[in-house]
């Protein structure tokens, strides 16, 4: 896998392109619901946000997760080199691993004001679409590649392991945040093993309640194991209403508006 190691960056741009362009043509084809605000207004500074968060994971860490894995095996340390663990279970361990961290990263930003502050501009999106999984604050992505980071170094993680996590955390997301359409019957089969659109919908509904539940991101299983698994929103999933009082309205879409959201109330 060392090819995958020395071509990272073309292999997480391309599948990230690659994925979403299928959902988006996939929206268009076969949409969910209908969307309540202009495209090219969320879009442009939803997309605005990917090029920000970039900058500032760039400018504000000297190496990302897959630099702090390689570190970290060239010198033994982590879980993973203690017990002797085969490359290929390293590698597999990272990723349901590594989700479930997320999973209780994303359940301590619902928990904890300060940080719920700052996560609820990704709750705040009006619009459910694949967009909507690239709507995150540069200071949330910052802390999240941290955890991340500190997650590698304890396991000792392959560098492949954590490519292929980032790989298939990012695509994930946007398969989840799809405005599309699935069966219902293979959206039960799914929703077994991985987070479907409509088990993650109810996530971003504006009901308390329902919004503390479908924390996953990936595997659907930790939202089973831990109870935190709603199958549908009281008012099913045309009746869901997405954002967060005011800062749903079309002022609050500009780039420099999503960036200050979390150090405003409500003007």
């Amino acid at each position: 896998m060392d090819g995958l190691v020395i071509n990272e960056a073309l292999v997480r741009g391309g599948v990230f392109v690659l994925v979403l362009l299928i959902l988006t043509l996939w929206e268009i084809a076969s949409p969910r619901r209908r969307l309540e605000l202009p495209k090219v207004l969320r879009w442009s500074n939803n997309l605005a946000l990917v090029v920000v968060d970039a900058i500032v994971l760039r400018l504000g860490l000297p190496i990302m997760a897959v630099g702090v894995a390689t570190w970290a095996v060239a010198n033994g340390w982590g879980l993973f080199p203690l017990l002797g663990l085969p490359h290929w279970a390293g590698v597999l361990a990272t990723i349901v691993i590594l989700d479930l961290a997320v999973y209780f990263q994303h359940r301590l930003f619902h928990a904890v004001p300060a940080l719920w502050r700052l996560h609820r501009m990704h709750h705040a999106d009006p619009d459910f679409d694949v967009t909507t999984a690239l709507r995150f604050h540069p200071i949330e992505i910052f802390l999240s590649m941290a955890i991340k980071m500190a997650a590698v170094v304890a396991l000792g993680a392959p560098p492949e392991g954590v490519i292929l996590f980032e790989v298939i955390l990012n695509a994930s997301a946007m398969f989840n945040h799809a405005n599309i359409r699935l069966p219902l019957g293979l959206d039960r089969v799914l929703r077994r093993l991985i987070v479907t659109p409509d088990m993650h919908r109810v996530h971003h509904s504006e009901v308390k309640s329902e919004a503390d539940s479908n924390f996953g991101f990936f595997l659907s299983v930790w939202d089973f194991v831990f109870r935190t698994h709603t199958p549908d929103a009281a008012k099913g999933q045309l009746g869901v209403v997405f954002g967060i009082g005011a800062f749903k309205s079309r002022h609050e879409m500009w780039l420099d508006r999503l960036i200050t959201q979390p150090f405003r109330n409500r003007d």
